[in-house]
């Protein structure tokens, strides 16, 4: 079948859902899909179904063929394509396994975890309050206000250097006394 009899068919399926047409457009590429798709490496029953899907989405959507762009065949067989294509990409989906430990619960902290956790806490604490006030406050506002250098340099009247500096000393000021208890 010729390029030219392939669009009169597609066209005859478009303004007038001409059931013959369809069934001789199915005939004609329905086996050139289904060995396309083998050569590719589908199984037979697989290369079937994806043919039979693409000549359906031919049928339902002849609309949209742009012989312009490229011939009914081309249309087809790159529809056949992607269907495998979308195919592979479902089938290589890892399955859900309920033992992945991301999908495990945290572990119960253990009794003693939340003295510690508050005895660093008070560390920590005492740590910034022996700091000079200028350092410990640009500390408050990086960390537990969560502002970026370059809005404390701003709300501090302040050079950014001047603001990434002092909190560069303000940190290293904090590791020499925690490290030293």
């Amino acid at each position: 079948m010729d390029r030219a009899r392939q669009a009169s068919l597609l066209q005859a399926i478009v303004t007038q859902n001409d059931r013959e047409a369809f069934a001789a457009l199915y005939d004609h590429f329905a086996p050139r899909l289904k060995g396309f798709l083998m050569r590719q490496g589908a199984a037979e029953d697989q290369a079937e179904d994806i043919a039979q899907e693409s000549l359906l989405t031919l049928w339902r959507k002849a609309e949209s063929f742009d012989p312009a762009q490229a011939s009914v065949a081309t249309w087809l067989f790159t529809i056949a394509r992607n269907r495998r294509i979308d195919r592979l990409r479902r089938e290589n989906r890892p399955e859900f396994d309920p033992n992945d430990p991301a999908l495990q619960p945290d572990p119960v902290p253990a009794p003693d975890s939340g003295v510690e956790a508050g005895q660093n806490e008070d560390r920590l604490r005492a740590a910034l309050a022996g700091l000079p006030e200028e350092q410990a406050g640009l500390l408050r506002l990086a960390f537990f206000q969560d502002l970026s250098h370059r809005d404390i340099a701003v709300q501090q009247n302040l050079p950014l250097g001047t603001v990434k500096s002092r909190i560069r000393l303000a940190l290293a000021k904090l590791k020499a006394t925690l490290e030293a208890d």
